[in-house]
């Protein structure tokens, strides 16, 4: 009887796994929208689609883990913290490709060195955040990393304010004082890709939740 009990219940285990693979697609979609704005021309259709895939592969574990939560018996940690820790890293790609929805809207194929430099930041906080994420199997033994890794991301979230501020200033004394629709495009996708930077913060805090409610 209690091995068909156990048999009916999700692993524990499986919330890490999904967590990784969700992770996987937030580095996944930061690189490619990094090398959409690296390289713009004739190849951002195909890196706004990669986006997209991406995307999709990220809705479909949070579906995932969001219904092994209402049928494990025994989860690794609170049931709140694990859809707000999901549910986070969500936000974190569909940012993304509200972005890359946003460069196909306005049909850009040139980005400035403000925003590429903003690419690069979002690699940086979806490589942490996938370092992060396996560290929470074994929480105790792993907290002095993770809480480096939540203040890391945090003061990238600061430098993503800063380069969206002097993205902005560029934008206004440049291509804005002899055309207002580049304005309007650029200072759209700056707040597109500053928001990216703020989703993965997020997710820091929410790591930083864990470690708060269960050390």
């Amino acid at each position: 009887m209690l091995r068909w009990f156990q048999a009916l219940m999700p692993r524990e285990e499986a919330f890490f796994d999904l967590f990784e693979a969700h992770a996987r697609t937030l580095c996944a979609g930061a690189r490619s929208l990094r090398d959409l704005l690296q390289d713009g021309g004739e190849g951002v259709p195909g890196y706004c689609a990669d986006i997209a895939r991406h995307e999709g592969e990220a809705d479909e574990v949070t579906r995932e883990v969001l219904l092994a939560v209402r049928r494990t018996f025994i989860t690794p940690f609170d049931r709140a913290d694990i859809r707000d820790l999901i549910t986070s890293m969500d936000d974190a790609i569909d940012q993304m490709h509200k972005t890359a929805k946003a460069i196909t809207l306005f049909e850009q194929r040139r980005f400035a060195p403000h925003m590429v430099t903003l690419g690069e930041v979002i690699v940086k906080t979806a490589d942490l955040t996938a370092e992060a994420i396996p560290l929470l199997r074994a929480l105790r033994t792993n907290a002095t990393r993770l809480n480096a890794i939540t203040e890391e991301v945090t003061r990238l979230e600061e430098d993503s304010d800063q380069l969206y501020d002097k993205g902005m200033a560029a934008l206004f004394h440049g291509p804005a004082r002899t055309d207002a629709m580049a304005f309007i495009v650029g200072s759209e996708i700056y707040d597109h890709l500053e928001k990216v930077v703020d989703r993965f913060e997020d997710v820091a805090n929410r790591i930083s939740g864990v470690l708060i409610e269960h050390l």
